[in-house]
C-alpha cells in the first residue's frame, strides 16, 4: 500500500498523544497496554490517559474513594430513573446508560465542576488579598447573588451526607501525609462554616458529596471540568447497573408512576376565554 501527501495530512489532523494504534501496537501515553494489563488498575489508567503519567499509590486511592462515593444515589436520581425507564423501552443496554448519562447537566451532576470552580477562586483571591476570611465572604456573595443554591453544600434527602465524612478524613490524612497542599479543603471547610452561622434552630447546610469530591478533585489537580467528566464516569456504574437490573424485572414502556397510579384518562384543563 502506497502512501502519500493527504495521508500524512491525516494523520497530522488526528494526532493525539493518548494513544498510538499501529498493527501490533496499542500504547497509551506511551505505556504499551501489554505493560498495564495485570498491573495497573482501572483507577491509575484513569489518571494515566487524563494526567498523561501513573499517579503514586496514594494518589490513586484518593481518587479511588471519590470515584467509589458517586456510584449510585438509587432511583430517585433523574440519571437513573431515566435509565431505568429507557431499559425498557427496546433501546438495548448501551442506549439506556446512555439516556442516564445525559440526564448528568448543569442542575443534576454539575455540581462538582461548579464546587471546584467556587474553591478555586476561593484561593485564588486569597493568593491575591491575602485575606482568607475575607476571600471567602466576597466569593460567596458573588455567588449567591446569582444563586440562592452554592453548589457542593446542603442536600435536599440527607440532614448530613453519609459520604462527607469519610471522603473529608481522607484528605485530612493526605494533607497530614503532604500528598495535597490542603488549599481547597480549607476553603470548602470555610464555606460550610459561612454558611451555617446563625443557623442556630434551623436545618443545617453541610458540605454534600459534590463538595466533597469537588475538594479531591481539586487538591488532585483536576481541573474543573474535569470533575463532571469524573462524576460522570463514576455515577456510569450505578447507572449500568441499575439499567441492567430493570432489564430482568420483565417490564415495557415503563412509567414514571405504578400503573395503578396513572389515570385512565387524561384531563385537558378548560382554555380560559
Amino acid at each position: 500500500m502506497t502512501t502519500g501527501p493527504q495521508d500524512g495530512l491525516v494523520a497530522q489532523w488526528w494526532a493525539t498523544a493518548v494513544s498510538r494504534i499501529e498493527p501490533g501496537i496499542i500504547e497509551l501515553r506511551e505505556h504499551p497496554v501489554q505493560d498495564l494489563i495485570g498491573h495497573a488498575t482501572f483507577v491509575e489508567t484513569i489518571w494515566l490517559l487524563l494526567r498523561g503519567e501513573l499517579p503514586r499509590p496514594e494518589q490513586a486511592k484518593l481518587l479511588e474513594a471519590a470515584l467509589v462515593a458517586g456510584v449510585d444515589h438509587g432511583p430517585q436520581a433523574p440519571s437513573i430513573a431515566a435509565a431505568r425507564m429507557a431499559a425498557t423501552c427496546g433501546v438495548g443496554l448501551n442506549s439506556a446508560v446512555a439516556t442516564g448519562v445525559n440526564m448528568l447537566g448543569d442542575v443534576h451532576g454539575g455540581a462538582g465542576q461548579q464546587c471546584v470552580e467556587l474553591l478555586d477562586q476561593i484561593a485564588q483571591q486569597h493568593a491575591r488579598k491575602g485575606e482568607f476570611e475575607l476571600s471567602v465572604a466576597e466569593v460567596i456573595g458573588e455567588w449567591q447573588a446569582r444563586s440562592r443554591y452554592l453548589p457542593g453544600f446542603g442536600h435536599r434527602f440527607h440532614p448530613r451526607d453519609p459520604r462527607r465524612d469519610p471522603l473529608l478524613a481522607l484528605v485530612d490524612r493526605a494533607v497530614a501525609d503532604g500528598l495535597v497542599e490542603g488549599a481547597h479543603l480549607r476553603a470548602a471547610r470555610a464555606v460550610e462554616t459561612y454558611l451555617n452561622r446563625g443557623r442556630e434552630g434551623k436545618k443545617p447546610v453541610p458540605m454534600n458529596i459534590d463538595g466533597a469530591t469537588a475538594v479531591i478533585y481539586a487538591e488532585l489537580g483536576f481541573a474543573a471540568p474535569l470533575a463532571r467528566g469524573l462524576f460522570v464516569l463514576s455515577r456510569s456504574v450505578g447507572i449500568l447497573a441499575h439499567a441492567w437490573e430493570e432489564t430482568g424485572q420483565g417490564r415495557r414502556n415503563k412509567s414514571p408512576m405504578p400503573p395503578s397510579m396513572v389515570p385512565v384518562h387524561l384531563v385537558v384543563p378548560t382554555p380560559r376565554v
